[in-house]
């Protein structure tokens, strides 16, 4: 089976750096050139398949081998996309990587055979590169660019094709190394606990675990700075001049916006999930998202779950995540528990405001914390324990640091077993 490591990569001075844009920027030309007379093929009811050579044209710079790995990945993306159109599903061709005007998406892919990683104290990664690049950069005739590597190896075994992409927003370079593990080697959670998730807008993610955990993941900060771009985007179309709908300065936003969205979105689902494999979560539920994604008569709400928050690729990323990780994720439906009372099972008289769910019978407590732990009683065949205080999370750009209550850590709040939860 499949999995992934991913770590970040850090060119050690600014030549090696500047010689691994060339080499993406390279690579990311070679994709688009080949996406555009395909598409030209394809509306013009010609061959896909039938392509110019690209060799000569890049090998300089990238190297034939990545010549090969680019144009492959390029023709798979293809087969996937006639294979959605056989089964009628809808289907988009493959697009550009942006372009050279506005500036392109800085990726590329090393054949399994041409890398190498070595990991311990100081952690390596080599790539080749073209000629051109070699000479260029200094790098000698038979050296390959040597790059520094932070993280540590989740997975070891047969290593395939190494993704590289950089980040303009966060300035940092990553990389993708799919391992193939055998079955036997999987990983699978120490317990067998569960653990239920309601997903929203305002707090991402309010989980509840039948350990007695909660943890709670903020997400106002985020959407403020979400709906600042929107603002900013807005202003600079209100300038074009008449018949123009875009500019450089327009797509360049769009793209920051998403990014912005997509790493923390990213980052979340990896924090949770390694902190519920700690706790011997075995199984997830999440919410079938159905009717939330309905059209909403608010279009600040359909901002928020359809624009910024992204509910399916969420879904869709943490259903990956938890397969790493040997945690099964089940779609069922979480109708009523964020407006049923747990103390007297009440959902109409109860009453939502804010974050705050109260009941006649005297009940309040976090409306979406709640939720998530009247969703696990439902659907837990385990003993759910009283849950502790829970941890609150907010996103600094690059990490989900715990949001302190007052007169604690500063960093981190740690659960207590031994308090009740919130609003009991």
């Amino acid at each position: 089976m499949k999995r992934v490591n991913t770590f970040k990569v850090v060119p050690q001075t600014e030549n090696d750096k500047e010689c691994l844009l060339r080499l993406l920027d390279a690579s990311a030309s070679l994709w688009n050139e080949l996406t555009y007379e395909r598409r030209q093929n394809y509306f013009g009811d010609g061959d896909v398949w039938d392509t110019s050579e690209y060799r000569g044209q890049y090998n300089g710079v990238v190297g034939s081998a990545t010549v090969q790995q680019v144009t492959r990945k390029n023709s798979e993306a293809w087969r996937s996309f006639f294979a959605l159109k056989e089964k009628g599903e809808y289907a988009n061709p493959p697009s550009y990587w942006g372009n050279e005007e506005d500036g392109r998406e800085l990726r590329t892919y090393i054949r399994c055979n041409q890398y190498t990683i070595q990991w311990g104290k100081r952690s390596r990664l080599e790539i080749p590169v073209g000629q051109e690049l070699k000479d260029e950069y200094g790098l000698g005739y038979h050296e390959r660019l040597r790059l520094e590597v932070r993280g540590n190896p989740k997975w070891d075994g047969k290593q395939g094709r190494l993704e590289l992409e950089y980040d303009e927003v966060s300035d940092t370079f990553r990389a993708f190394q799919p391992v193939s593990v055998p079955d036997s080697r999987l990983d699978s959670p120490l317990a067998s606990s569960e653990a239920a998730l309601d997903v929203g807008a305002n707090n991402l993610v309010a989980c509840s675990t039948a350990t007695g955990n909660q943890y709670l993941y903020d997400g106002r900060e985020l959407f403020g700075r979400f709906r600042e771009t929107t603002d900013e985007i807005a202003r600079q179309q209100s300038k074009l001049r008449e018949g123009r709908y875009s500019s450089k300065r327009i797509r360049r936003l769009y793209r920051q916006r998403t990014k912005r969205r997509d790493h923390a979105q990213n980052a979340l689902v990896r924090d949770l999930v390694e902190r519920l494999y700690d706790e011997g979560v075995a199984t997830v539920y999440v919410g079938d998202l159905t009717d939330v994604l309905e059209t909403h008569w608010s279009v600040r709400v359909n901002e928020k779950t359809h624009n910024f928050w992204a509910f399916k690729k969420f879904i869709h990323r943490l259903a990956c995540v938890c397969e790493e990780y040997g945690i099964s994720l089940e779609v069922e439906s979480e109708a009523w528990t964020s407006q049923t009372c747990p103390e007297c099972g009440d959902h109409e008289e109860t009453i939502r405001h804010g974050d705050t769910l109260t009941c006649p019978c005297g009940f309040e407590g976090h409306a979406d914390l709640t939720a998530s732990e009247t969703f696990l009683r439902e659907n837990s065949d385990t003993e759910v324990r009283p849950m502790a205080r829970p941890v609150r999370f907010e996103w600094d750009d690059h990490d989900w640091s715990g949001k302190p209550h007052p007169h604690e850590s500063p960093k981190e709040v740690r659960t207590n077993p031994q308090v009740d939860s919130v609003g009991r």
